[in-house]
């Protein structure tokens, strides 16, 4: 009998390796909160997520280059955030929020390792 180790595993290794990349892409944004012109970066991990769960719940297409994006990360668009308040220098990095999203994928990166290696518990 062989092990499948996709169907054993799951989406774990993934979701953990998208959580990661998040996690540098964030800290990029915290890194150039000053740095003019600077567009805040994020990933939409719900979206891959949704890829992930099947083709049922994927975006059917009728042409090549339809939904798609230009610039991917594992499957995730890198999408630009939209700043609450812009700034004068062109930057859209606003550091309180970029603290909230690190934290929280901090918490959710953990989470999932957690669930995935019950050791950690």
């Amino acid at each position: 009998m062989t092990i499948n180790f996709n169907n054993a595993l799951g989406i774990h290794p993934q979701a953990l390796a998208l959580r990661e990349k998040r996690s540098e892409i964030l800290a990029a944004n915290l890194a150039n909160a000053d740095t003019p012109e600077y567009k805040a970066r994020d990933l939409d991990f719900k979206a891959v997520l949704s890829q992930t769960m099947g083709p049922e719940a994927r975006l059917q297409s009728t042409r090549e280059g339809h939904i798609s994006s230009p610039q991917t990360l594992l499957g995730a668009d890198l999408l630009y955030r939209n700043p609450q308040q812009a700034s004068l220098d062109g930057n859209t990095v606003e550091a309180h929020i970029e603290q909230a999203k690190y934290a929280e994928n901090a918490v959710q990166y953990l989470l999932l390792l957690s669930s995935f290696f019950p050791l950690f518990h």
